[in-house]
């Protein structure tokens, strides 16, 4: 009977441990919603083209054990209801202060989720949710800020050209891989013919898309092209959402010694030019035979005014290059028009031989480059 009572009376003590350590828990996991909202203002504007930040700030929420509350600062688009918000992101100090410090450019990327076009106008909702990482607690206060955002657009890491108006045609798969000129910029040379085309992130799947229209960089569409087919370099840069496009027209050798133009390089596809077979002989000096050459590209603006594009090397002067010379020395950059400076330098076999020459402007360099190739 003892045996009983004793048993009887742990089982007591241990429902008791368990049912104080579950009222401990709860304590310890409650803590009271955000009532107040502080800055900004509700309908504030702001311009997201500034170099700036939005600071955030609320009211303090209260733990039910005076510990610690975290904060998540909650956004929708203008009308939602913040059961799927479009963006949340922890206050400054891990989720531990009442303010979020948020560079425009993050905000101007909400906006783009929100739907509001570049160099549009609109409105996000803003409110605060506290919480001890568990037993979130529900939205009281809402705010909404105006915001107007930027022509540019977040850069994505690759960029490519597709369309029935490309060399690569409608397959995505095979699209045009442009070439990332710096954190926000892609050129691409290439040819266009009657058609359409686009820009997009992957190369796969369901990319995000862009278009030109007029100089403008514009989201999901397609630019029609309905001209002959000819050679173009295309840029873009996301950064102001501006696109060029300049025709490219003869690309020409230059030989110094003789202060000519040998002979045009014929454009082939994927942004190269190539003439195979061609005699090059040097020209004798008194000191010796000389060997120097560059390229010319003729460049034809939206407007129709035609000038010149010089490439040459990036040394002023150059030895002949041998079997040992490093690919640096092929790279070609924007030069001067002077006859001798910039100029690379053909080595001594391809005096009085044929070679091929070939100019790469494409994605599968690291640097714009060309080759001379004798058989």
């Amino acid at each position: 009977m003892k045996n009983i009572s004793y048993q009887f009376l742990s089982l007591i003590m241990v429902l008791m441990a368990v049912w104080s350590c579950q009222e401990d828990t709860e304590l310890h996991t409650e803590v009271s919603p955000v009532q107040t909202l502080y800055a900004p203002e509700n309908n504030a504007y702001m311009n997201l083209g500034a170099q700036s930040s939005a600071i955030f700030e609320w009211e303090a929420a209260k733990a039910a054990d005076n510990g610690v509350v975290l904060y998540d600062v909650v956004f929708d688009e203008e009308g939602g209801d913040f059961s799927e918000p479009l963006f949340v992101m922890p206050s400054d100090g891990r989720g531990m202060q009442r303010t979020l410090t948020l560079p425009f450019s993050e905000l101007n990327r909400i906006a783009e989720m929100a739907g509001i076009q570049p160099e549009g106008v609109g409105k996000l909702q803003w409110s605060v949710q506290s919480s001890k990482g568990i037993n979130v607690q529900e939205i009281l206060d809402i705010r909404t800020i105006e915001v107007e955002r930027p022509a540019g657009f977040p850069a994505p890491d690759e960029l490519y050209l597709t369309g029935s108006a490309t060399e690569a045609g409608e397959d995505l798969s095979n699209a045009i891989l442009m070439k990332k000129t710096s954190a926000n910029t892609f050129e691409a040379y290439t040819s266009l013919k009657a058609g359409s085309y686009f820009f997009a992130e992957r190369n796969s799947g369901e990319p995000g898309t862009y278009y030109i229209e007029g100089e403008k960089l514009k989201a999901e569409g397609e630019t029609a092209y309905s001209g002959e087919e000819k050679v173009y370099r295309i840029r873009v840069d996301f950064s102001n959402g501006t696109t060029e496009i300049h025709e490219i027209g003869d690309v020409e050798l230059w030989f110094a010694p003789n202060g000519e133009f040998l002979t045009g390089l014929p454009y082939t596809s994927n942004g190269i030019w190539a003439v195979d077979d061609f005699p090059i002989e040097f020209r004798q000096e008194s000191w010796g035979r000389d060997e120097r050459y560059k390229f010319r590209f003729m460049v034809t603006d939206a407007e129709g005014n035609t000038s010149e594009e010089w490439f040459g090397s990036t040394n002023g002067d150059n030895q002949r290059p041998n079997e040992s010379t490093g690919p640096a020395y092929w790279y070609m950059v924007p030069v001067t028009n002077d006859r001798w400076n910039n100029c690379f330098k053909f080595a001594t076999e391809v005096d009085n031989a044929s070679a091929d020459i070939q100019i790469m402007f494409n994605a599968e360099v690291s640097n714009y480059t060309h080759s001379v190739t004798v058989e």
